[in-house]
Parts: structure tokens; sequence; C-alpha cells
């Protein structure tokens, strides 16, 4: 898969907020699924510019599980979860609930 500078990010994500594209179409001319694209632009509202310009983050235990508590709490799903909290990736979500289900709050500890 393609890497994506931060500044290629918002440029994208602001040709969709001028609204000359739809999300489908811009993410087909930059090479990503279009529910990748969604994710940026969710990332983007909550967190403006600095959503994109973080690089690989270790969680704590405690972190993991206020963020599955909230997604428990308030019924929101793995993917605006992940645009609330500012991860890169839903699937970190969802495999941090697997684990959990699986192997209790130790599986959460790094």
């Amino acid at each position: 898969m393609t890497r994506f500078s931060t500044n290629e990010k918002i440029q994208a994500v602001m040709r969709y907020k001028k609204g000359s594209d739809s999300l489908k179409t811009i993410a087909k001319s930059i090479g990503v699924h279009h529910s990748v694209f969604s994710n940026w632009i969710s990332q983007y509202e909550h967190h403006g510019e600095e959503a994109f310009k973080k690089g690989y983050t270790s969680y704590p235990a405690q972190i993991k599980l206020d963020v599955l508590n909230y997604m428990n709490e308030f019924g929101t799903s793995a993917r605006e979860t992940a645009a609330i909290f500012n991860i890169a990736s839903h699937s970190t979500i969802l495999s941090w609930q697997r684990s959990l289900e699986l192997h209790g709050i130790d599986a959460l500890r790094p």
C-alpha cells in the first residue's frame, strides 16, 4: 500500500471539502479505498491537520480500555471511535476488543 504524506492527505481532504468531487471519485483518483479516505475525512474533522502529523504510537492499557469503554458507552462504531481518538486504523480498536474478550485486561498490556 502506498504511504501518503501529511500534505497529500490534507490536499485530498480539502479537495473533498470544496465539494467539487465525490468521496469515491477522489479516493479512486489517489489510489485508496473509499473507506480509508472516509477515515481521513473523519480524522480531519475531529483533529484538523494534527490528525496526520503523528507517527507510530504505542498505547498504554488504560488508554485502550478507555477507548473501548467509550465505544461501548456511546455506541460508536470502531471507525468513528478511531477518528474521535485519532487512532490511525479502526482495525487497531477491533484488535483490542478481540484481545479483551478472549484474554481479559492483561491482553491489553504491552
